[in-house]
């Protein structure tokens, strides 16, 4: 088991962010995270990442239950990304340095050593994306997706057992989002990659291969299991509030108003 939540509830500021989550995601599985604004998809990912403990309920990632493990050493096992993280990135790193320091979960390398291996799998890992030509580019120069697929690539260089994206696509133009679709298709078909917990907006959004679909709607989950069985009109329609048509075609997933 990669990751396990029983019976968690958050409360912020007397308001139930969370409420009865239970779910589980195992070895090979690649789950999808969606519902609308204020239904908790943050606050999930913050708990998966070990930056947030819940009011109740018990925590398992990667064999460590949260309150019982040494988080600093456990989160160097979880890649993430988020819109937070990407703001705290000092834009005049490089991207190699960037990557390189996801090593340590660090934000930046000048608190670490990193010999000559740490590097070449930096750009290894930057190569996985498609960014390697970007190496020596500073982040503040790149553009919206292509630091998208350089924090994804800082995800990858510590080899992490669990992998947990929060809206990587938010902001991206066109061409920006297709290739980061493009590129977690990759990872998400790769059978040595990882477990995958993406959280998104939109349907189309979600790359082929992609095996689970968790729904959440107001702190709760809605639906969750394999893509196919919880992606339907019904389920999507009952957790967004909205009479939705779903249809899947060429490996992809769209959504729109029905009527």
């Amino acid at each position: 088991m990669v990751l396990k939540l029983t019976g968690v509830r958050l409360i912020r500021d007397r308001a139930t962010i969370l409420e009865g989550i239970n779910w589980q995601v195992r070895a090979g599985e690649r789950w999808v995270v969606l519902g609308p604004n204020g239904s908790g998809k943050t606050s999930l990912c913050q708990i998966l990442t070990l930056y947030q403990h819940p009011s109740a309920g018990a925590v398992t990632v990667l064999g460590g239950e949260l309150g019982r493990v040494d988080v600093r050493a456990l989160r160097l096992r979880i890649g993430s990304t988020s819109a937070a993280l990407a703001a705290m990135i000092p834009p005049a790193l490089t991207a190699e340095q960037i990557v390189v320091a996801g090593k340590q979960a660090a934000l930046a390398p000048w608190w670490h050593r990193y010999d000559e291996a740490d590097w070449d799998h930096a750009r290894h890992c930057l190569a996985r994306v498609d960014c390697l030509g970007h190496a020596g580019q500073r982040f503040r120069t790149l553009s919206s997706g292509e630091r998208q697929r350089v924090l994804l690539a800082r995800a990858l260089m510590s080899t992490p057992g669990l992998m947990v994206l929060d809206e990587p696509n938010a902001g991206l133009d066109l061409p920006g989002r297709e290739q980061l679709v493009q590129t977690l298709t990759t990872l998400a078909r790769s059978a040595a990659g990882p477990p995958i917990v993406l959280v998104t907006h939109h349907l189309d959004e979600i790359p082929p291969g992609f095996t689970h679909a968790l729904l959440l709607a107001s702190g709760r989950i809605a639906a969750a299991g394999p893509i196919g069985r919880v992606l339907t009109p019904p389920r999507l329609s009952a957790c967004f509030g909205l009479a939705l048509h779903v249809e899947q075609s060429h490996g992809r997933w769209h959504a729109r108003a029905a009527g």
